[in-house]
């Protein structure tokens, strides 16, 4: 028989420690020519530390990084393709203490293979690929300069026996170097400030030698081309969103995309639904070759994410019926009929598995975790749509609460989280999160909101973000919220928002533009957006330009859009986390917040953490962050935590 309590009083399963230490971090898993999966995944409990691993066929997962290794880039800050599998036994990734490449074989050592710059980290790698003969590795390098780095595309060998030599360059920004299966052509995508990659990029084409003339196959201002790669027939394939969703292209025939005619381009899916990602990071995979010419591809429609397969010279895409929902970054790869990829489902967490095409099993290869959920606890997200600005509407996941151990007293309703993802250009998928389990488990729902200008809905959604950010993200925050309340499923007056950079402007926003939360939880979020004109990564330097207006020709805007200017609107208690590390939201958007805080009398805590970057990837970081979070809003909408968290100070409670 259940135990009657309160809403947010529940005892659950899930502690934080547990939740820290659930989450290996797995991803860009890959199939060798011996059939083996190799991945890359992420350690909290050894600081966030990514290592590389391999399972070959008939065996058990074993580490192939040496202790003291730890497989990240810092190219464009948020990194992703670090490495790169060249053969069976060998692979290339970036280190990243130095930033240097190392080549290393299975038997061996790693060996340096890129020269030692002259300031630690000053040369940066990512996106590598190989000649077909295995001797040149061709990738993207970003250098350190004034006034900002310089990015390019260079070839250097792979024996590490000569000076990197310079591809492309010239551009802002370089990404997705591949090489054509004979070798003799090199295509790459490029774009310049102030577009960010899923607002307008080039896709272009080369001859790898020294001589040739380079040709624009696709792309421009208003079109983004994402993951161009060589199918087998040697055609060039790509993901442009030209129509207004991302679909597939090919050229017509081999070589057709260097002719520069008109036609030469043959559009595979004619779909309004999204078959790339924004990229944030290097590598991205959503579509893959199989053997027989067939494309395994990853369709994104309302915020969910399937795996599809395009039968060769088809037009429409047909649903494998996989489980899962959504798909990690990057996300597939290939080889024979076998594809490989890290995905999850509402009812389990992030696996990396094997799907055959020609038997359709699918073999699981590694857990996110060793410990199962018990299907009990599961909260099973339910697609909403409400009404919000401007006669639009808005899309979001809400997960109720769901343990078997309790139910609430007659009449009463549960407070609501809203979780406001990062970017602010991606978008969340409906999918087990441990993080979420911890709070519907204790009787708080939350709801994932896809607010305007999120993806997965097509481009012109996503455009709904140009020159209005900070406006309608949290807007459609709070109409979430309201919607919920109304509907008779959530307390109104327990309502709370909580996000992290991006996410965390929105919750500053919310909570200092509109009064409908009671509380709210920051986690380096932005404070003031003209800091971050200046103050922030190359990659990022111009986002604004598009998401508010150009800076100085738009700085009253700039000044209206930055929570720290009107602090003494925001009356309702916040709790702040940030990294002292960042490079990407500086510690001083937090510490400026805490300090307006605290002249103004408004209840709050803050919590910085050596160590910590954009994002936490230390177990203890984020152990300490959910008990205190729980702890905070225990204390600030009236419910006693089960479990005793951790008490945090509370500035002016």
């Amino acid at each position: 028989m259940p135990t009657v309590a309160p809403y947010g009083s529940w005892s659950s399963p899930f502690d934080a420690a547990g939740v820290a230490s659930f989450g290996r971090r797995l991803a860009a898993p890959t199939i060798a020519e011996d059939g083996a999966v190799w991945w890359a995944e992420g350690r909290p409990e050894e600081g966030g530390r990514v290592v590389l691993m391999r399972r070959p066929p008939g065996g058990e997962p074993e580490m192939v990084t040496p202790e003291g290794m730890y497989v990240r880039t810092r190219v464009h800050e948020y990194g992703g393709g670090a490495w790169h599998l060249v053969a069976p036994d060998l692979v290339v990734f970036v280190n990243f203490s130095d930033q240097r490449l190392y080549r290393q074989r299975l038997d061996a050592d790693p060996v340096a293979i890129s020269p030692e710059p002259e300031a630690p980290g000053a040369l940066r790698y990512a996106d590598m690929r190989v000649t077909p003969d295995r001797r040149t590795l061709v990738c993207v390098r970003e250098r350190d300069a004034e006034p900002e780095p310089i990015n390019e595309i260079v070839s250097l060998p792979l024996d590490g026996e000569g000076e990197p030599q310079v591809l492309a360059g010239g551009r802002d920004f370089y990404a997705a170097p591949r090489i054509s299966a004979d070798g003799a052509w090199l295509t790459w995508i490029c774009w310049d400030h102030p577009n960010m990659p899923w607002d307008g990029t080039e896709l272009w084409v080369a001859p790898l030698s020294d001589s040739g003339e380079e040709r624009l196959v696709a792309g421009g201002p208003e079109e983004s081309i994402f993951q161009p790669e060589w199918g087998p027939d040697g055609r060039l394939h790509f993901a442009s969103d030209r129509d207004g969703w991302w679909n597939l292209y090919r050229a017509r025939e081999p070589g057709a995309e260097l002719s520069g005619e008109q036609g030469t381009l043959v559009q595979l899916t004619e779909e309004e639904a999204d078959f790339a990602h924004p990229q944030w990071l290097f590598g991205g995979a959503t579509y893959a070759f199989l053997e027989n010419g067939a494309i395994v591809c990853v369709r994104c429609r309302q915020g969910e994410e399937r795996l599809f397969l395009l039968e060769p010279d088809g037009w429409e895409p047909t649903d494998l019926g996989l489980p899962f929902t959504s798909f990690g970054y990057p996300m597939l790869s290939a080889r024979g009929s076998r594809v490989a990829l890290a995905a999850a489902s509402p009812e389990r967490g992030t696996v990396v598995a094997t799907y055959d095409a020609g038997t359709a099993a699918t073999e699981v290869v590694r857990e996110s975790s060793d410990d199962p959920v018990d299907p009990a606890y599961l909260s099973r997200p339910r697609p909403i749509e409400f009404a919000t600005g401007e006669g639009e509407v808005a899309y979001g996941f809400y997960y109720p609460p769901a343990n078997p151990e309790f139910e609430p007293p007659e009449g009463e309703l549960p407070p609501l989280i809203v979780e406001s993802h990062g970017g602010p250009t991606s978008h969340a998928t409906p999918a087990l999160d441990l993080e979420f389990l911890y709070w519907t488990s204790r009787g708080i729902g939350v709801v994932d909101v896809n607010y305007r200008g999120s993806s997965g809905y097509g481009r012109e959604y996503r455009n709904k973000l140009r020159g209005t950010w900070g406006v309608v993200d949290s807007e459609d925050c709070v109409n979430a919220a309201l919607h919920l309340a109304a509907e008779g499923e959530v307390d109104r007056e327990r309502l709370a928002i909580r996000g992290g950079s991006a996410g965390g402007y929105a919750v500053l926003c919310a909570l200092t533009f509109h009064d409908a939360f009671a509380t709210g939880a920051s986690y380096y979020g932005v404070a003031d957006a003209v800091t971050m004109t200046g103050d922030t990564h190359k990659f990022e330097s111009r986002y604004l330009d598009l998401l508010i207006g150009p800076y100085p020709e738009q700085a009253e805007v700039y000044r209206e859009r930055s929570p720290i200017n009107y602090v003494e609107r925001l009356r309702v208690p916040v709790i702040l986390f940030q990294g002292l590390e960042d490079k990407i939201v500086p510690p001083s958007q937090a510490e400026t917040m805490a300090a307006a805080l605290e002249r103004n009398g408004v209840p709050h805590a803050y919590l910085a953490f050596a160590g910590e970057q954009h994002g936490f990837r230390k177990a203890e970081t984020n152990i300490r962050c959910l008990e205190s979070e729980l702890y905070f809003y225990g204390r600030i909408m009236g419910f006693e935590p089960a479990g005793d968290p951790e008490p945090v100070e509370i500035v002016g409670l």
